[in-house]
């Protein structure tokens, strides 16, 4: 082949360069490279991630976000896992942890952390913690993740405690001690609002909670604080293999704490998704 060299201007070699600049996808007033990314996710992480990629500090950063809704929970991991969806946000560090046991050839790996919304205890017929009568029933979720962390709150709260080996996938097997003798009822965790007059107390996460107009910050008993405890209760950005490290989607958690982000979140939901700052490590101790 041979190469045929021509003279330019340098009008018109600056008109090529810009021409090159928009189809390779580079911001030509900046040099900032101008990237796309697909999240895939459900409910009100939905919300916020349309508002993420509307928002001026995604224009800013160059990134355009393609907002995908999956409400199956598996389904969407499996996208995430065999690259289909690079990445997704609508789980806990623990929930993710027991696909990957149940899915061991498409694992996800955390990338970033974004929020922790406070499982709550609530009574309609207590107004504190210490009115809990002896032998009270508690209605707690079914669900293994869920029951998991209720469970958890009782033992923070001082109610029972829990065997040495209760893990990420303990049941009320892994009660050690019941002082009060409370009793359990399991219940569809969704229904939890609306049994609230049937038991003495329920535990109920903070998008049912929400959903049946109660604020975990004002309304319950109890909640889950930021700490330890509730470190593989936090929320997070997962990825599959082929996505892990991928430029993209590391923007994303920079983008997730940007300032006036955090302040939309907070208001539109009443302060009940609590920013988590902390390295993916600290989540597996």
């Amino acid at each position: 082949m041979r190469v045929i060299y021509i003279k330019h201007s340098k009008k018109i070699l600056v008109a090529v360069a810009i021409a090159a600049g928009l189809v390779l996808g580079l911001g030509t007033s900046t040099g900032a490279s101008a990237s796309s990314v697909t999240v895939g996710t459900q409910g009100t992480d939905a919300q916020i991630w349309r508002h993420i990629a509307k928002s001026s500090a995604a224009k800013q950063a160059h990134l355009t976000i393609h907002v995908k809704e999956v409400t199956d929970s598996v389904q969407l991991n499996q996208a995430t896992g065999d690259g289909t969806i690079p990445v997704n946000a609508f789980q806990s560090f623990s929930y993710m942890q027991a696909y990957n046991k149940e899915n061991p050839t498409k694992k996800l790996t955390a990338v970033g952390t974004t929020y922790l919304e406070p499982m709550g205890l609530y009574s309609k017929k207590i107004k504190h913690l210490k009115q809990l009568p002896k032998g009270a029933t508690i209605g707690i979720p079914e669900d293994p993740a869920n029951l998991t962390r209720g469970l958890k709150l009782l033992k923070m709260a001082g109610l029972i405690t829990l065997k040495p080996n209760f893990n990420a996938l303990g049941n009320v097997s892994g009660i050690k001690s019941n002082p009060r003798q409370l009793k359990f009822r399991q219940i569809d965790g969704s229904t939890g609002p609306r049994v609230l007059s049937d038991v003495d107390a329920v535990l109920i996460s903070n998008t049912v909670a929400q959903d049946g107009g109660l604020n975990v910050l004002k309304d319950s008993l109890v909640h889950e604080k930021v700490n330890r405890e509730t470190n593989q209760d936090v929320n997070i950005l997962a990825a599959g293999d082929k996505y892990r490290n991928n430029k993209s989607v590391k923007k994303l958690i920079k983008l997730y704490r940007n300032k006036g982000i955090q302040r939309y979140i907070k208001n539109e939901f009443h302060g009940t998704k609590v920013e988590v700052i902390k390295p993916i490590s600290a989540l597996k101790k």
